[in-house]
Parts: structure tokens; sequence; C-alpha cells
């Protein structure tokens, strides 16, 4: 059996229950998807934003679907104390792909944080002007196989010039006792003039093969301002699948932060679509792999008016036989004059065996623009290395040093304090062997 035809086939026997446990509006563009993702199946090597990563390999398994809704003997939050320190967030849980959170959390009044299948049914025309716009599935299988078996996930408002002061933290929880697949939503809609910050946090709780499709959409208007931080700390048996997409209006502003820690095979695809004049846009990236684990990041800023700007910043540090890719496309269409751009990728191999592929690319049809791109793969330093241990620092304290002072120029494009010094204590916890592959949460420690 191919591997698309499996999914196909769970489908067509489990519709019913797909959408009895879903939402109307989302069970609309599950005939679409259907269709789209038998015609296109999954990707292979020959497509280009996939040619660093074997889909197909990934998805070959029968990982089963969860088709039935989680219960817990006892409240997720006892278990996995994931909350940032002093970052006053307010909390929320997806545990495989079903909805937690807080009672009654702290939020401005007409901003809504739940369930997006509750969404669905209590702001239909809401969610349905939006959902599925930007992730299309006739363009990516991804796309499509995740809009056929998503059940449910989560929604975001925040209505116009309204501010969101507590970070909206939610945590991602794999937990089974068998392998399992899980697909989840985002779609997070932010009026003229609003502001939000959005925190994701995914572990893995049990040690089974999870494999993880997620589409998040996010719709950033005129002087709105977006800040995503996205941090990955699950196992060595984890798939994860990552589609963002985000269109920006006029003078907005969006900053993502996406930081893997601890995987097995990673692969991050981001869109972003500046449509207004004078918008904004911050791509940071930081990869920490060893042993086999593969990390795979493609994105697309897509210049549509003028004077906007872009910044990306991607880093990676490879231990052992880890792979990582990195492929960055700005395109500037006709018209976007006065665009500035600046992408660069660096690199820190650590073994011969580390692997790391890098595509920075520029595609421009506007005259007056300032773009620059630059990727860079090395060793460490080894005069550097020379230096502190002339100065009585042991060799692999000397290592670690070199491998945090390369990955903090991204930690420190962090806005928020208390999340930038956590990742310090993290990141160098996982420098020094003590950050492992987890099977449950580490956050807490």
């Amino acid at each position: 059996m191919s591997s698309e035809r499996q999914y196909l086939d769970i489908f067509t026997a489990h519709r019913e229950m797909i959408d009895r446990h879903s939402a109307g509006v989302l069970n609309a563009l599950r005939g679409k998807a259907y269709d789209d993702f038998s015609r296109m199946g999954f990707p292979t090597r020959k497509v280009e934003r996939y040619k660093y990563t074997d889909v197909s390999a990934a998805f070959a398994p029968d990982y089963g679907l969860n088709l039935n809704r989680v219960k817990f003997a006892v409240d997720p939050r006892e278990a996995f104390r994931c909350e940032v320190p002093n970052l006053g967030t307010s909390l929320h849980f997806i545990v495989n792909d079903s909805f937690y959170s807080r009672p009654a959390p702290s939020l401005p009044e007409g901003v809504v944080v739940c369930s997006l299948k509750q969404a669905a049914e209590t702001y239909p025309d809401r969610v349905a002007a939006a959902y599925g716009r930007l992730a299309r599935t006739e363009k990516d299988a991804i796309n499509a196989l995740n809009t056929m078996l998503a059940q449910d996930g989560l929604f975001v408002y925040v209505p116009k010039g309204v501010e969101v002061e507590r970070t909206i933290q939610v945590v991602n929880l794999l937990r089974s006792d068998v392998d399992l697949m899980a697909n989840r939503r985002v779609l997070a809609v932010l009026e003229e003039g609003a502001r939000a910050r959005l925190l994701f946090c995914d572990h893995a709780a049990d040690d089974r093969n999870f494999l993880v499709t997620q589409v998040v959409e996010a719709f950033v208007g005129e002087r709105a301002s977006l800040e995503l931080y996205e941090l990955e700390e699950t196992h060595a048996k984890n798939h994860r699948f990552s589609n963002l997409y985000v269109d920006q209006q006029r003078d907005s502003r969006v900053t993502l932060c996406n930081f893997t820690l601890t995987g097995g095979l990673t692969r991050n695809r981001t869109d972003l679509t500046l449509s207004g004049e004078g918008a904004a846009a911050d791509l940071y990236g930081c990869v920490i792999a060893d042993g086999e684990q593969r990390v795979d990041n493609n994105t697309l800023i897509d210049h549509r008016a003028e004077r906007c700007t872009s910044n990306q910043l991607y880093k990676y540090v490879l231990d052992d036989a880890a792979v990582g890719a990195f492929a960055g496309r700005v395109l500037v269409r006709e018209g976007a004059q006065h665009s500035r751009s600046v992408e660069r990728n660096a690199n820190l191999c650590g073994t011969r065996e580390a692997r790391m592929y890098a595509q920075p690319m520029l595609e421009i049809y506007a005259d007056d623009v300032q773009c620059s791109h630059g990727s860079t793969v090395g060793q460490m330093d080894e005069q550097a290395l020379f230096y502190m241990r002339q100065r009585g620092i042991g060799l692999d304290e000397a290592r670690m040093l070199l491998k945090m002072a390369f990955a903090d120029e991204v930690i420190s494009a962090i806005g928020l304090d208390p999340l930038r010094n956590r990742l310090h204590h993290l990141v160098e916890k996982r420098f020094r062997g003590e950050l492992g592959h987890c099977s449950g949460c580490r956050l807490c420690k």
C-alpha cells in the first residue's frame, strides 16, 4: 500500500466520525482536500521545496489516527508545568489535537482564545472567512492531508486596537500508549492595530512513535503586531511537519522565532506575504541537533508592496550524524519598490559526519531595492579553542562556550526577557548534555 493510499482509506472509512468530532466550517473543506491529496500525493525530492526531506518515508508507517478524544484522569497542568517564570502567560494545552484551557484566563474584553472547533460553532462566519485561505490544499500535500484529517486546534482572535499584555502560551503535548498520528490547526486573526504574543512549546510525554502535522494561518491587520515563538523539545521518535502561513497588511510587524532543541525529524515551512505597504517581518531560527536528528527549515518571504522590510537569521549547530537544511527564498515582485531584505544563514558542524545543506535565494523583479543574502558552513575555530585552553579552560567547556556564543545572536533577538533568559539556560543545558531527548516536559527542570 502506498503512503498516500493508507491516509485516503483512513479518511474514507472514518469520515463520519471525523466530521462528528469537528465542526461544519472545518468539515466543508475536507472533500476538496481529499481530491487535492489524491491528485498530488506526497511530494518527492524532485519538488524544489521538499528536496531535503523524504516525505513519503516519514509517512509510510501506519500510525493510525487520533479518532477518540483524549480523556485525562488528572489536569494535564499538574503533570506539565511549562510556564516560563515571570512571563505572565495565559496558559493553554493541546493534547494530541484536543484543546484544554485554564478556566477563564485573564484576557482583555473581546479577545478570544479557544478551541478551533468551538470557535467554528460560535463564530462560524469569522472562522469561515479565514480558515484555509492561506493554507491552500491545492498548493501543498501537507496542507491537504491536514485539512482532510484535522478535527480541532486553536483559535486566537484579537479585535481592533486591543493589546494582549499576557503572552498566550500553548503547550502541545503528545500522549499515547501506541504509535500515533496527530493533526492540529491554528488560526490567528489580529485586526487593525491589535497586538499579541504567542508561544508554542512542543513536548512528547510518552516513548512512542509520533507523527504530527500542524498548519498555522495568521492574519495580521494594518498596524497590528504579532510575535510568535516556537520551541520544540520532543524526542528522537517524533516526526513533525509544520506549515506556517502569515499575511501582513499595511505597516504591520511580525516577529517569528523558531527553536529546535531536541527531536527526531522536523520539517518547518514558513511563508510570509507582505501584502501592505510598509509591512515588516523578522524571522529567527536556531537548531541544535545531534545523533541522527534531521531538521529542515524552508522559508518564503513574498514582498508584494512598496517599502516592506524583511530580515532572516537562521543558525544551526550540528553534532554526530545530524543533518540540517535551510532553504530561504526572498521574492520581490514587480512594483515592490524600496524593499529591503537581509537573509543570513550560519552553520556549525561539530563532526565530520554532520551534514548541512544551505540554499539562500533572492528573486527580484523591482529595480529600486536593497537586498542581500549569504550562508556559511564551518567547524569549530581551532585558534579560539587553543586560546581558551591556554587559559585553563578544559576542551569540553571551551567547545560548549563557543557553541553558546554562536547561538547567542539568535537568542538575544528575543524581545521577551524571561523567555530569553530561559532559553539561555536551556541551550546551555543542551550543549552540556543535560537536556537529552525528553520523555516529558523539561522546561520545569
